[in-house]
């Protein structure tokens, strides 16, 4: 007889336990010829698996089908070596002449008014926000993982700089002691958590309280922007500060609370030990009650719409407008 199995906790607050082991392997015996990826994505579809962008968490599902094959519970379909992609090495960003030192933006704010944020979309675009972050950014462009967004900051003057929200950090001590999070609410409603990975004011510009009034601005419309391109609207916004570089003085005069520093132990991945140094982490509360949302018992708002009729976020070339609360788009709790 099986030996009966305790409750998984994995991605999305999913738990799996003895009822999602023996489906599991009933679907092994019944369907033999399905691959490990295939395994995965049937699982996903029976036990409506999904992130908050509605899409199937097929990953986490291999990992968990893979620690019951490591406790002896299930024997997995070996890994066709045929599909395995060797790792490619990232080819190096050229300079070109479009990320060249242009004329000084030094003056007031005021005399470069208006400034706004442009959603960086399409190739071209992603390309030159890309050359121009790894040429000027002293952490350089990395390649990102999971939801993104890119901004252009601009005014009439140009480009002035570049921002970058992607996800949250996994597990951080301070921010989750000051959300009140068990580690399966963590697990469950980290996707609602998006990150400032980088903020670029290019060198060659020199303006006064630009910082902060670009983050009151990506404070104002950054949920709208990442419903636009995910279909959920996140609640909290988290970044880094390197103290030794930086005092974070941008960050609390656009009201980001400072809750204390990262460890500085870095990520343990395998073998693999991912060193750092502590960091400032700053918050910025988007909803008025978005701790209550984040520890909800409940299944957050996803997207309900089908991947390809979502909308893309407002990229123009002039001062956005206004949304209308008419405009907005209907989401549905899971």
């Amino acid at each position: 007889m099986t030996e009966r199995v305790e409750s998984i906790l994995a991605t999305c607050g999913r738990e799996a336990g003895q009822a999602e082991l023996e489906h599991a392997q009933e679907v092994l015996r019944l369907c033999k010829g399905l691959s490990r990826h295939e395994l995965a994505l049937t699982l996903c579809e029976h036990w409506g698996w999904v992130g908050p962008t509605g899409g199937l968490q097929q990953r986490a599902c291999e990992k968990l089908l893979e620690k019951w094959e490591m406790a002896g519970h299930i024997q997995l379909p070996e890994k066709d070596a045929s599909k395995q992609r060797p790792a490619k090495a990232r080819k190096p960003i050229a300079k070109t002449g479009r990320t060249d030192t242009q004329e000084p933006v030094a003056c007031a704010l005021a005399e470069i008014q208006p400034v706004w944020l442009e959603v960086v979309s399409g190739r071209d675009e992603t390309a030159l926000w890309t050359e121009f972050v790894n040429r000027y950014h002293p952490l350089k462009s990395k390649k990102t993982i999971g939801c993104t967004l890119r901004y252009f900051i601009r005014s009439e003057r140009g480009r002035l700089g570049c921002l970058l929200i992607g996800c949250a950090a996994v597990a951080l001590a301070v921010r989750d002691r000051f959300i009140g999070w068990s580690r399966q609410e963590r697990l469950a409603h980290l996707p609602w958590v998006i990150n400032n990975q980088r903020l670029l004011l290019f060198p060659w510009v020199r303006v006064p309280h630009l910082v902060s009034h670009v983050l009151g601005q990506l404070a104002r419309r950054v949920q709208g922007d990442w419903e636009a391109r995910w279909g959920y609207r996140p609640v909290l916004l988290e970044t880094f500060v390197d103290p030794a570089q930086y005092s974070g003085v941008g960050y609390r005069a656009a009201g980001w609370q400072l809750l204390g520093e990262s460890t500085g132990r870095g990520l343990c991945r395998g073998r693999h030990l991912y060193k750092t140094t502590p960091k400032m982490i700053f918050v910025r509360p988007l909803a008025p009650d978005f701790r209550a949302q984040l520890v909800s018992t409940g299944a957050m708002v996803t997207r309900c719409e089908e991947p390809e009729q979502e909308q893309q976020p407002r990229n123009v070339d002039a001062p956005p407008a206004k949304r209308s609360k008419s405009g907005r788009k209907r989401f549905a709790r899971a």
